[in-house]
């Protein structure tokens, strides 16, 4: 249920410009995936680098199924850490690998300097869609956290998912798993991606009445193809709105003006969530820079330098 303070604020979005006034109040993080090749190193250092004046709170690196990108992910997060002075988290899954090898890559995060961990179970490398825990692996993200905890006091960052995850039975055994991850240690979640934030409003409420009193991040995705929102969405079951495919028709060949639509679906998408009381936000760049730091500054937010100049 929004509160009457949210009501109110969401009044003030109808009653004014959209973006108008914006403070800029916001605690944000940026997610990227692990380069394949130099020159996509290349882009993801620019991407770093652009959005670094934003003051982000942390950003993350992913890597592929079964740890296929783990060295260049384990590279990336140290350099960025060492070199930029963003804190960095390190994704870490229990897919094809044992508990003595996790705990082994965990702990060289730790004496690399790396402090946070982004935990998940991870999908299965075969890309079958049906999970089986490696033997003598963790079973899931309940038990990878607490391994973590074993080898250092990290700061753990887990998944949620406002719109259930394909593997759960229903929602209720879905949020269950949400709060067995903050009991075994976890300091906050950060959802899948959405594109309804009613959708959102609703599952942090049902986690609140669970008795979940960590962050729960909404995470946000600008679209840069219906196509491969599409793909995205089928694998994780994210419901896509009836009128983004109209939005996107007809942008195949042109780039420039597809992102322009993708900045300003999203940045509703963070305007909606912010009048209804959000204040972190999570950006899965797609190693776009340019994308993010636009919806972030329809959001009120300005480089720290000149905020604090």
């Amino acid at each position: 249920m929004i509160s009457l303070e949210q009501m109110d604020e969401a009044r003030t979005a109808l009653d004014s410009p959209l973006f108008s006034g914006l403070p800029g109040d916001l605690d944000v993080s940026f997610e990227f995936f692990p380069p394949k090749t130099e020159k996509m190193a290349e882009t993801l250092r620019a991407s770093v680098d652009t959005l670094a004046p934003l003051g982000p709170r942390f950003v993350s690196v992913t890597y592929g199924a079964g740890g296929s990108t783990r060295e260049r992910t384990h590279d990336e997060v140290v350099r960025i850490q060492n070199q930029t002075g963003i804190p960095a988290a390190a994704h870490l899954t229990c897919v094809d690998a044992t508990r003595e090898e996790v705990d082994a890559v965990a702990r060289h995060y730790w004496e690399s300097g790396i402090r946070h961990i982004v935990a998940l179970r991870g999908d299965p490398s075969d890309g079958s869609g049906n999970y089986t825990p490696h033997p003598g692996g963790y079973a899931n993200a309940i038990e990878l956290i607490g391994g973590l905890k074993q080898v250092a006091d990290f700061e753990i960052s887990v998944a949620a998912y406002p719109e259930v995850h394909p593997d759960s039975p229903d929602s209720q055994a879905d949020l269950d798993n949400l709060k067995a991850k903050f009991d075994a240690g976890a300091t906050r979640a950060i959802t899948q991606f959405f594109f309804d934030p009613q959708c959102f409003f609703a599952f942090r409420d049902r986690a609140a009445a669970a008795g979940i009193e960590g962050e729960i991040v909404p995470g946000v995705m600008p679209v840069m193809s219906f196509a491969a929102v599409q793909r995205m969405s089928d694998l994780c079951g994210t419901a896509i709105p009836d009128w983004m495919e109209g939005l996107f028709e007809g942008l195949d060949d042109r780039p420039d003006a597809r992102q322009l639509v993708s900045a300003t679906i999203a940045a509703e998408l963070c305007r909606r969530l912010y009048a209804g009381g959000v204040r972190q936000f999570h950006f899965y760049t797609l190693n776009r820079a340019e994308l993010s730091y636009a919806i972030c500054h329809m959001l009120g937010m300005r480089p720290k330098e000149q905020v604090d100049g």
